[in-house]
């Protein structure tokens, strides 16, 4: 089967998305999926409205990119975790539909972050950075402002916030681990040493691996100009060989069109890397789907 499960996927309820959930649900049920999970965003560092924040607690927030900038997520989270929960009720029997959520910097408010682990609502929890402390979302960096040494010590600053991540773990599974590089590599063209962060990539997996928590394969690269998944073979094979089990398949897809392409080069790797089953969560339970 082409398709198994595509357990990333976003919808209008995510500020980067303008996909209704039911016609998310109409093209996963039309394509047989086994497994299908919506997992709108939720920033942490942004769930109160921006008037809620300081200055100081705002610094990296660009004013030139005020406009791209989502705030009040627990606005945003409940209208999305009420839509999947009724949507279940509807497609039950019909498409099995889990009701996840993409928890972005989750150690920048613990608060919030254990309030949504608690929710009973949700089926899973991606973990995922994307953006770091007194710095604009990686997406709006201009990197050809920086030299090679400061986009090294970005990325090792990412690695870094990362492993806290990992070592809090209120999640079910690591998005995109190595994600900055959809900018950096993939949209700047220029170099990051990764072989430099090996170590840290290392102990992120063997901290995930003592929690019982997992990685995925993040096909959206495949789409973009990146050309490659998120992680590649390299450290999906780093994982399987420190003792890694748990893996999942997600096309971050924020649009009909794009709900699980790359999957099947995704579950190739997946048994390339030595993995024998993919994974799929309810209510955080992990359930192994053999490749």
């Amino acid at each position: 089967m082409d398709f198994l499960m595509d357990l990333h996927t976003h919808t209008a309820f995510s500020p980067d998305s303008n996909a209704p959930a039911p016609e998310m649900c109409v093209r996963a049920h039309a394509l047989g999926l086994s497994a299908y999970a919506i997992t709108d965003h939720c920033e942490v560092n942004c769930w109160y409205e921006k008037s809620h924040y300081t200055p100081e607690q705002l610094v990296g927030f660009s004013e030139q990119y005020a406009d791209l900038y989502a705030f009040d997520y627990a606005r945003s989270y409940e209208q999305s975790v009420a839509e999947i929960t009724r949507l279940k009720a509807e497609y039950a029997g019909k498409l099995n539909l889990l009701c996840g959520v993409e928890l972005g910097q989750a150690t920048a408010d613990l608060e919030v972050s254990e309030r949504i682990a608690a929710d009973p609502r949700l089926d899973l929890i991606i973990g995922s950075l994307h953006q770091l402390a007194g710095e604009d979302d990686f997406a709006f960096i201009d990197y050809f402002r920086m030299t090679q040494a400061e986009i090294q010590a970005l990325a090792g600053r990412y690695f870094n916030t990362l492993l806290e991540i990992c070592r809090w773990g209120k999640f079910d599974v690591l998005g995109h681990l190595t994600y900055i590089l959809r900018y950096i590599e993939g949209k700047y063209h220029l170099h990051v040493e990764l072989s430099a962060f090996r170590d840290v990539i290392a102990e992120c997996f063997t901290v995930l691996i003592g929690k019982g928590k997992g990685i995925e394969i993040n096909t959206s690269g495949l789409r973009q100009s990146y050309g490659k998944t998120f992680p590649t073979l390299e450290y999906v094979r780093l994982y399987r060989d420190l003792g890694g089990e748990i893996l999942t398949l997600g096309s971050d897809a924020h649009r009909p069109e794009d709900l699980a392409t790359g999957i099947a080069e995704g579950t190739e790797l997946a048994r390339t890397a030595g993995f024998s089953h993919v994974t799929l969560f309810e209510k955080h339970q992990p359930h192994f789907v053999k490749i």
